[in-house]
């Protein structure tokens, strides 16, 4: 027996390979699941871990988002690279004990690819697994919880079945507050840092108990050519001056749409398909209601930092496990709360599990009790996922919750980074005049709206957007994209289907394109002779665009007309509303069977979708299919099989959001 009442021998490793943080909150969920089952647990990013450390736990649990085009997540990439090394012993995991649970979107050809592929992977280097893999799917009506939470479950059953606890051993009843590996504590007076602003990013050394939370600046490399995508596996952190901020949609319009153009002093190359990166920050009146609701006004403006609880790992050949926001230096509740927890996320199960131990009215404590138990999965849906309820408004529901200051970055989740594809391309890169430095475009649907129960919901990042104004100074990051355009495909045709905001890819394509038409057109007058140039340098690029509105969000129209006018461009618009009858992208693509077909079939083309996730990837899939029938006199069953076969050749690209 343990310090902490653990059984000795019994330990796990939960590993997360996340993009936009749902894998991770599994993992520390189903963490605290293996800790109460008496089990000295670790959850951690996989590039954190190497394969040959996995052996020494009892079992290993794998938790993995899809990104892209069936690929491994950025922070799980080293991982999964090490495990492809061709000089492997085909018997070198086969004392892992292992499970693995992935998170994916169907609406995505290659669903749920990241999870089967390390499995399998896993399973040919003779790990064991000892529980059946599990899939979940965001487009299920409960979402990934509908699959998650009966896996789980059944999966602490299985736990508890193989790993017997011993004589006198429980597990850990879920009225116990389980402590965390890191806490907030109060820098002392003589250890703080003067002239602390909302904004300081100073670095501070400190000793003794507490953490060192340092800045962590990323080294610039070159990032890819034209055309192709970011080369650069790791994310860039840029300084960056908002230049632009602009309302493309009428005031009439229901929607707010901005195109945003940012500058960086720094010299970057990217690609069409890359994304840019934004950390938002809370509304200061939605941070000072928590303040007050808290009662930490008065410790709001104290410098804090991580104090680890206990940093044991029971003889295990382990990393210490590291503190939040570790890349940055002076930490204050209000900033915590201002720039890194998210006051407007949904709060998942373990939410409620954790504030029930911070109240003391016996009716509170029994409803949140309620929200926590697997049983009421369908009552803790109609309460946060349907009406879009945040965090902040539970708390203001259940006013009794007190959170002791020093678990704020416990009990909160994570404010992350938005990712917006890049819209600018060729010479967009470099702004007016031919200075030195880097420009970024984005186009950005401002998410506003009112809930069933009439409530206004806002976009915690696209509101921070929205109120920036010309000059602002922020930090980015760009990071290579999933669409993965090459230059070699310059000379091929692209179908490019891109409703509302998918457009801005698009954009980026198109410009790129055409600075490679422009890089060799040759020095003449005569029409044939640049015509033929044209078509060897670049070859057909095809838009079918869709919106509401010719007059209303037909965006970046008059660029299209006049690059009309000079490369091998044709543009396909779908206006839903501009008739009584509905119009949309996947409308002209029938219409346009031939054209498609020629392209995609007879010329070798690559098609993009970008846009919105749903139902949209699905309706222009099959108006692809219905082309290729229509144009090729292909049976449906032949048309399907070319889409694959598009699909498995990287010529079929998809990214919704």
């Amino acid at each position: 027996m343990t310090a902490n009442g653990q059984q000795v021998g019994r330990s796990a490793s939960i590993l997360f390979g996340s993009e936009t943080g749902n894998a991770c909150d599994y993992a520390e969920e189903f963490g605290r699941i293996s800790e109460r089952l008496n089990f000295y647990t670790t959850v951690a990013k996989l590039n954190d871990v190497k394969p040959s450390s996995l052996a020494q736990f009892s079992f290993v649990v794998i938790i993995i988002s899809t990104t892209g085009q069936g690929d491994v997540p950025l922070n799980a990439r080293t991982f999964w690279k090490e495990l492809l090394r061709k000089k492997l012993p085909l018997s070198c995991l086969q004392n892992v004990t292992f499970t693995t649970f992935g998170l994916g979107d169907s609406s995505y050809p290659k669903f749920n690819w990241a999870a089967r592929k390390l499995h399998k992977r896993l399973l040919q280097l003779s790990a064991n697994e000892f529980y059946p893999r599990g899939e979940a799917n965001e487009r299920h009506d409960e979402g990934l919880d509908a699959s998650w939470v009966p896996w789980s479950t059944d999966l602490r059953y299985h736990l508890l079945r193989k790993f017997p606890l011993g004589e006198g051993f429980a597990p850990i009843p879920d009225n116990v507050l389980l402590e965390p590996k890191w806490l907030l504590a109060t820098i002392p007076e003589s250890a703080r840092i003067s002239d602390v602003g909302n904004n300081a990013h100073n670095d501070v050394q400190l000793s003794g108990k507490y953490a060192p939370i340092n800045e962590q600046g990323l080294t610039q490399s070159s990032i890819g050519h034209a055309l192709d995508s970011s080369t650069n596996e790791g994310p860039v952190q840029l300084d960056a001056v908002l230049q632009t901020n602009r309302r493309l949609t009428p005031e009439s319009h229901w929607q707010d749409v901005r195109h945003l153009e940012f500058s960086s002093p720094e010299t970057v190359r990217y690609g069409p398909g890359d994304v840019l990166s934004i950390q938002p920050q809370n509304a200061l009146e939605d941070v000072q209601s928590m303040l007050k609701m808290m009662g930490w006004e008065d410790v709001a403006d104290q410098q804090i930092a991580f104090a680890p609880t206990n940093q044991d790992t029971k003889g295990l050949s382990v990393p210490l496990q590291t503190a939040p926001f570790r890349n940055h230096s002076i930490l204050t509740i209000r900033r915590l709360l201002t720039e890194f927890v998210d006051l407007t996320a949904i709060p998942r199960r373990s939410f409620f599990s954790l504030i029930a131990h911070f109240t003391n009215d016996p009716l509170h404590k029994e409803r949140l009790l309620e929200f926590a138990d697997t049983k009421y999965t369908d009552e803790l849906y109609d309460y946060t996922t349907r009406p879009r309820r945040s965090v902040l408004e539970v708390l203001q529901e259940f006013d009794s919750v007190k959170i002791p200051s020093r678990w704020a970055a416990t009990v909160f989740p994570e404010l992350r980074g938005r990712q917006f594809s890049i819209a600018s391309g060729g010479q967009l890169k470099h702004g007016p005049g031919s200075g030195s430095g880097t420009h970024f475009h984005l186009l950005v649907a401002i998410v506003k709206y009112k809930t069933v129960i009439k409530k206004i919901r806002e976009g915690v990042c696209t509101r921070y957007l929205a109120g920036l104004s010309a000059g602002t100074k922020l930090q980015v990051t760009l990071q290579k994209g999933s669409l993965n355009f090459k230059k070699a495909e310059a000379k091929r045709p692209v179908v490019m289907i891109a409703p509302g905001t998918g457009v801005a890819p698009m954009r980026s394509l198109i410009w790129e394109r055409y600075m490679l038409h422009l890089s060799h057109r040759p020095d003449t007058n005569a029409s044939n002779g640049v015509m033929a140039t044209h078509f060897g340098a670049v070859g057909e690029t095809v838009l079918f665009y869709g919106c509401r509105n010719s007059e209303a969000d037909h965006f970046f129209h008059e660029e299209w007309d006049a690059l009309k006018e000079q490369m091998p461009l044709q543009v396909y618009t779908a206006f839903s509303r501009d008739q009584d009858e509905k119009i949309y992208v996947q409308d002209i693509i029938r219409e346009q069977a031939a054209l498609v077909y020629r392209l995609l079939y007879l010329s070798g083309g690559t098609a993009y979708v970008c846009g919105s996730s749903g139902r949209m990837p699905q309706a222009v899939r099959a108006s692809l299919t219905d082309a290729f029938q229509k144009a090729g006199n292909m049976q449906a069953n032949i048309a399907e099989e070319f889409l694959e076969l598009l699909e498995k050749e990287g010529r079929y690209k998809q990214e919704t959001w």
